[in-house]
């Protein structure tokens, strides 16, 4: 099949389907050829038209703790002192380029997860911790 830029969602679908079809091409090959453009289109398509949500870091934070049967405590020699650690897990306290280098290192993750944070999840949580302790809740 002839490749164009993609456009529209049905043509998406078309090249993933026909990209996953042809993943393993041998290297080289009329299909291997067909998979690099396709990736490069996909790709472009992608950037264009679809939005990931923003990461919380410290929502990642959290989660990776949870998958890893970790507790705050194991955290001190990544942020600091007891006090800092529940100061960035509470979001009082903000991650510093150091902190999200270490936590980049002992997680695994990308750097941009702990660096592209806008301050938005941090208002979410304000609002969030608002609400929960005009109920009479502890978050």
């Amino acid at each position: 099949m002839d490749w164009n830029v993609i456009k529209t969602n049905a043509d998406y679908k078309k090249a993933i389907k026909r990209t996953i079809e042809i993943f393993d091409a041998m290297p080289d090959s009329p299909e291997d050829k067909e998979l690099d453009l396709l990736l490069v289109l996909v790709k472009d398509y992608e950037d264009k038209h679809i939005v990931l949500p923003e990461l919380d870091p410290i929502e990642v934070i959290k989660m990776k703790m949870e998958e890893k049967g970790l507790k705050a405590n194991d955290l001190v020699p990544i942020i600091g002192t007891k006090g800092h650690v529940s100061s960035v897990l509470s979001g009082r306290r903000e991650l510093t380029l150091q902190m999200a280098q270490r936590l980049k290192n002992y997680f695994q993750l990308p750097a941009e997860v702990f660096m592209s944070y806008t301050g938005v999840a941090k208002i979410k949580r304000t609002v969030k911790k608002k609400i929960a302790k005009q109920s009479g809740q502890n978050i």
